[in-house]
């Protein structure tokens, strides 16, 4: 996890410093006099050697103290965790959406291996995965919200929005990314289905004359899901740091837009912070993703004594 995170700031610090630029020009304007902007600059340390400004930056990043930020002065730390907290409401909500349904097609298409369901339930997924979060966002916008007034432009709530106030804010973006996800989660869930359907100690608890509802819950289902649990675990990190295109289209103000704002105005710290959360988000998911799948199958975690 140390030698990942050390990666991540040092490529997010790369990418930056070869953007070609300056922070204080940026931030003061094109008018502000070049005394002005040298000052700024020399203020907020990007006027120093580069091999200074990244063991400042790696020292941010393992201490979690990535100072303020360049534009706004603003402490990066709360920039970022308020962004965070309004990607995770849409994560949630997209998850809640897609986990459930998605699991279900699954396993129908697989009880039902080349028939009409199996096809129709694969070719949708395929479609859905195939099309850009951005390009779904956009027609869900235009129809529901433009055409038919059904769920809102922008998806930033008010201040004050109770739980179903903000629900009709977030339906739309959050829908625009359970589709996208909705292929690569049913179709994995399919393929551990069919995998676990066939196998030796399926026919063997259905010889022993047990149902089918049990032979699904106690054998088939342990068995199938690690690969989806594996898939959703990656779909977490993906979906607090990469749904840039879902937010800039609905204008939300979440953690995307934060990091793609940042990238326009070299702010190296906010930047970093952003991306060092969202790669913590993916190694702690992956973490409980990996725990997750050695308590629903023995054989994973009694491996390593054997």
């Amino acid at each position: 996890m140390l030698v990942t995170l050390w990666l991540l700031a040092t490529i997010v610090f790369l990418l930056v410093s070869v953007l070609p630029g300056n922070v204080g020009r940026k931030v003061l304007g094109p008018f502000a006099p070049e005394a002005e902007v040298q000052r700024y600059n020399q203020a907020i340390g990007t006027d120093r050697p580069l091999l200074q400004q990244y063991f400042t930056s790696i020292r941010r990043a393992f201490t979690l103290d990535f100072g303020k930020s360049y534009g706004t002065r603003e402490d990066v730390r709360d920039m970022v965790l308020d962004a965070l907290g309004r990607s995770g409401k849409l994560a949630l909500l997209a998850f809640v959406l897609t986990i459930p349904i998605s699991i279900v097609a699954g396993i129908i298409a697989a009880r039902r291996q080349d028939k009409i369901t199996d096809r129709v339930i694969v070719n949708a997924g395929l479609a859905s995965s195939s099309i850009p979060e951005f390009v779904t966002a956009s027609v869900l916008l235009s129809i529901f919200a433009v055409q038919l007034g059904w769920g809102k432009a922008f998806a930033n709530p008010p201040d004050n929005a109770g739980p179903i106030e903000q629900l009709q804010y977030l339906v739309l973006p959050a829908t625009a990314m359970a589709i996208a996800y909705f292929g690569y989660i049913a179709r994995m869930t399919r393929a551990g289905v069919i995998t676990a359907l066939h196998a030796d100690y399926t026919r063997t608890a259905t010889m022993k004359g047990l149902s089918k509802r049990q032979v699904m819950v106690r054998h088939v289902l342990r068995n199938a899901l690690a690969p989806t649990i594996t898939v959703i675990s990656v779909q977490i990190g993906y979906l607090f740091g990469g749904i840039i295109g879902v937010e800039k289209v609905f204008n939300y103000a979440g953690l995307g837009s934060l990091m793609l704002g940042a990238v326009g105005a070299h702010d190296v710290p906010v930047l970093q912070g952003a991306v060092m959360l969202v790669g913590m988000i993916y190694m702690v998911s992956t973490l409980l993703a990996d725990l997750l799948i050695a308590y629903l199958n023995p054989r994973i975690r009694l491996g390593a004594t054997k």
